[in-house]
């Protein structure tokens, strides 16, 4: 009855309209408070207790590097290099999404922040060459899925913090997966550049690209040095994030001479508002995921499970449903603070690795936010092109067959997240 009434609660307030993580707390208040016998004072403990970690430090620290990163025009080089690179393949601006999208993805860590960054400059640029609107909204959705897989990944972060991983271990498993929705994506995006008719956008040129590459050259060193860094154990996550953050000062501050006293107030503005959104998710999320162990809901999903007699097969098809079902009602980071205490545990006893598990969670959430009726990306890309959510939904939708495809592979084949941690720790 308790967890009934979590729920009710929960889409109820969802559907009305009040934020995520309001709506959590207040479904987690409301469920203690029926069930009377629990103090008021362990509301607050979970909470903070939610919160209470070390590695959870680098949030706001890389949503800052990203935010700097934006506003001092390092995008719109990154994007002048993609298109150099490969502007001269069939549907050119398309594989130039694909592609600055897995160059930015070193950089921000984050979905929203890869629309909300590049967004802008990716559907503009392909509506004035005469791309359809719906293609190049579409496209842009599915290419910032890339973000949060390709280290560094700020939901990989918190995942790792929750399921007491190895945090380099994921970055590393999270790299392979990548590249490959970029692959996946840019074959979609020639099927249909060839079906619509869409042809190049520049002509190969090795003076273009070294150009470019120059111009863009000291930004492409930020993920190298960020994850280099980590992978060398020369420094932990949270520590690669001060360390991105001064060097995206240091580069837009000193070198390219962006960024103003004003922009870094405004940015620094926005990153304590984003994370201060982020940390009361996941304290509020702690608290439901909370109410939710303390009612059993493991045991008997553990329970359930055992008696069907579930095949991993099996265990990967429900948790696939799950995780898409809450990825297109519930924010990434709170649907990870709630679920991983609960499936991780049926996972690994399955004999799934927790590292492949994380990367699987993390790609459906992907594709979670690409859906509606809550799907951020799609809020985002909404007000950057002028098309309804419905709108860019719809044109969202053929991507996701290549991202699904990925997913499919991720979960049938664990070498491709576990081969390369391996290789780059091979003692733990």
């Amino acid at each position: 009855m308790v967890i009934l009434l979590l729920f009710v609660t929960l889409f109820a307030l969802i559907l009305i309209g009040f934020p995520i993580a309001i709506a959590l707390l207040v479904s987690s208040l409301v469920a203690i408070l029926f069930e009377g016998n629990i103090p008021s004072v362990v509301v607050l403990h979970q909470m903070v207790g939610g919160m209470d970690s070390f590695p959870l430090l680098s949030i706001p620290f890389f949503v800052l590097a990203g935010a700097l990163m934006n506003q001092g025009g390092i995008t719109q080089r990154i994007f002048d290099f993609a298109q150099a690179l490969v502007g001269w393949m069939r549907g050119g601006l398309g594989h130039v999404n694909v592609g600055a999208s897995v160059l930015f993805s070193g950089m921000s860590g984050a979905a929203v922040a890869d629309a909300g960054g590049l967004g802008a400059i990716e559907i503009n640029a392909m509506k004035k060459r005469g791309y359809h609107t719906d293609f190049a909204v579409g496209l842009t959705a599915a290419s910032s899925t890339i973000g949060p897989i390709i280290p560094p990944s700020l939901p990989m972060i918190i995942y790792g913090v929750l399921a007491s991983q190895s945090i380099g271990k994921l970055f590393a498993a999270g790299l392979i997966p990548g590249l490959l929705m970029a692959v996946a994506l840019s074959v979609m995006v020639y099927y249909i550049a060839r079906k619509r008719g869409y042809g190049k956008d520049a002509g190969f040129a090795l003076s273009a690209i070294a150009d470019t590459f120059k111009r863009a050259a000291l930004s492409l060193l930020a993920p190298v040095i960020i994850v280099g860094g980590i992978v060398s154990g020369l420094f932990t996550a949270t520590e690669a994030a001060v360390v991105a953050c001064l060097y995206a000062i240091l580069l837009t501050g000193f070198v390219y001479k962006t960024l103003t006293l004003k922009r870094l107030i405004h940015v620094s503005s926005e990153t304590v508002e984003t994370t201060s959104m982020i940390m009361l998710i996941i304290g509020a999320a702690a608290i439901f995921s909370w109410v939710l162990t303390s009612q059993g809901i493991d045991t008997w999903v553990a329970t359930f499970l055992a008696k069907t007699g579930a095949s991993k097969v099996t265990l990967f098809i429900s948790i696939t449903l799950l995780l898409f079902v809450v990825g297109c009602f519930m924010e990434t980071i709170a649907a990870i603070t709630i679920l991983t205490p609960i499936l991780l545990p049926i996972a690994t006893a399955a004999g799934i690795d927790p590292i492949q598990f994380g990367v699987i969670m993390l790609l459906n959430l992907m594709i979670g936010l690409l859906t509606p009726p809550l799907g951020m990306v799609l809020f985002v890309l909404s007000r950057v092109s002028g098309l309804t959510v419905e709108q860019s939904a719809k044109a969202t939708l053929p991507f996701l067959i290549p991202l699904l495809i990925v997913l499919i592979l991720v979960m049938v084949i664990p070498e491709l997240t576990l081969w390369l941690p391996n290789v780059m720790y091979p003692n733990t």
